[in-house]
């Protein structure tokens, strides 16, 4: 399913859309289980929904979640990211959100809105008659697979959430207010569904039996594995994610990409490296991905808004030989007449003719190549780059440093021609630190950062670091940062959620 050609259905467990097997979808009145839910392609418009989800329901709505507005919680919020504009993003960027920010309730909705809809499709799918075994098992994993993504995102910006699956459309007082679940709890919920995921899903869906073009983008077996790695990297069951990440590699489905630019290109839908993407097309559900990270006043790549974008501490890190600093626009001549570039030192004034930046802009949503208001870049959720950091930092932390270890970060820093690791220069203790930095530079802006500064005890230092070097307060403090406050829109609709040690 090229999902940027998918039809997007919102489900509800009160108000369902379905179409017939005709290509004209039936339109009901009154919709109800005795006429929705009947055929093979009423289930595959429910579980295509939940993919809908991922980027935003509609054409003019694609900014929503993994379209561009998770970014700002995942990496603007960190050491890495950085917004020039106040309001909900310069929030996250100084580390001075609350409950009231904006971000913070758009995610949140947007990850439930996935989880409501995924829970309608197992409700509903699970009775069905009209489709086979296979079929139905099929189309049960993917949506297990995406809810246990939609709430590993919400345990890694909020820890304890309100855990709601298709077992309370069946009870009339779900809506009640209830407790949120412990990460504990929702983990082990996770886990079960990502192995009963895992059980299920093909390798890949070429000639596949249930869909009938090779519909790139579905959920897969590797994908819920390496889901699953993520989840026990998060918890620090280090064996566990070596026995995964194995295990992902041994589906021998995927390899790293040549080109690290060319890897995120709106050209490039799907690659030998992506696991789990969410696809977009400029022409029938783009996102505006261009324009949150594309530069203000390039001659080029035009009307675009520098509005997440990279610090310029965080860009000097990348060594000159590495690709992955040509991912930026730190220099160029603007359609306004100055010189756009960095600043030489820390409040420097400008002589004529020149304009400070005061941050950079990434490439990696916003190429070139695009000329199109709205833009069909693919946003790689899982890829297998992680993979191989994701086993070296377990392989470290079991027994320190290894050569598998160096040998699995030098195949991503060798994709680059970045610098390569030698394993008689690294403790386990500065090994863990450069993978931390490898990491940073290899997934920026891929929804990893936050997640990995804290699991390796760094965010409050290398964050609140960053904003004294520059002049702004130390905001960050842990624990009680490890997790945003919730929404106050949540917590007025349900008072056990409670910010009383978050804010």
């Amino acid at each position: 399913m090229k999902k940027y050609t998918i039809l997007l259905l919102l489900l509800t467990a009160g108000a369902q859309i379905s179409c017939n097997q005709d290509l004209d979808p039936t339109v009901y009145s009154n919709l109800t289980n005795t006429n929705g839910y009947q055929t093979k392609s009423d289930a595959v418009a429910a579980i295509n929904s939940i993919y809908g989800r991922l980027k935003g329901p509609s054409v003019g709505d694609n900014f929503s979640y993994w379209a561009t507005r998770h970014f700002a919680l995942t990496d603007i919020a960190t050491d890495l990211g950085h917004c020039q504009f106040g309001g909900d993003p310069g929030q996250l960027s100084l580390g001075t959100w609350s409950s009231t920010n904006g971000l913070l309730k758009e995610d949140w909705n947007a990850m439930y809105k996935l989880i409501a809809n995924a829970n309608s499709a197992i409700f509903n799918i699970t009775p069905m008659a009209g489709i086979t075994a296979a079929e139905k098992a099929q189309f049960i994993a993917e949506a297990k697979f995406l809810r246990a993504s939609a709430y590993m995102d919400l345990t890694d910006s909020w820890g304890p959430v309100i855990l709601i699956t298709e077992a309370n459309l069946g009870n009339p007082g779900y809506l009640d207010q209830t407790p949120p679940s412990s990460v504990e709890e929702i983990d082990a919920f996770i886990i079960k569904q990502l192995n009963e995921a895992a059980d299920v899903l093909p390798v890949n869906y070429k000639q596949n039996a249930i869909y009938s073009t090779n519909d790139v983008g579905r959920a897969t077996k590797g994908a819920a594995l390496t889901l699953l790695a993520k989840l026990y990297l998060r918890s620090h069951d280090w064996p566990k994610v070596a026995t995964l990440t194995q295990q992902v590699m041994s589906l021998n489905e995927y390899s790293l990409y040549p080109s690290y630019l060319g890897l995120f290109k709106e050209s490039n839908k799907w690659c030998s490296e992506n696991i789990f993407s969410s696809l977009s097309d400029a022409n029938t559900n783009g996102t505006e991905l261009l324009n949150h990270f594309g530069p203000t006043d390039h001659p080029v790549v035009q009307n675009r808004w520098q509005y997440y974008t990279v610090n310029w501490d965080f860009y000097n890190t990348f060594g000159d030989e590495d690709d992955r600093k040509k991912c930026f626009f730190p220099e160029f001549m603007g359609s306004d007449g100055l010189l756009h570039k960095q600043a030489p030192s820390l409040g420097a004034q400008p002589p004529a003719g020149v304009l400070y930046m005061p941050d950079v802009a990434t490439r990696k949503y916003a190429d070139d190549e695009t000329t199109t208001y709205y833009d069909g870049h693919s946003v790689n959720i899982l890829r297998y780059a992680d993979v191989l950091l994701s086993r070296a930092e377990a392989l470290n932390e079991i027994s320190g440093p290894t050569q598998e270890a160096i040998d699995l970060i030098n195949q991503v820093k060798g994709r680059s021609h970045a610098k390569l690791l030698i394993l008689a220069n690294y403790t386990q203790a500065t090994l863990r630190d450069a993978i931390l930095q490898e990491r940073g530079w290899e997934l920026f802006y891929e929804g990893k950062r936050r997640a990995d500064l804290i699991r390796m005890n760094k965010y409050d230092v290398l964050v609140n670091a960053y904003h004294l070097r520059v002049g702004e307060a130390a905001q960050v403090k842990m624990p009680q940062n490890k997790y945003y406050t919730y929404p106050q829109s949540q917590v007025d609709l349900n008072p056990k959620l409670s910010n009383a040690d978050r804010q």
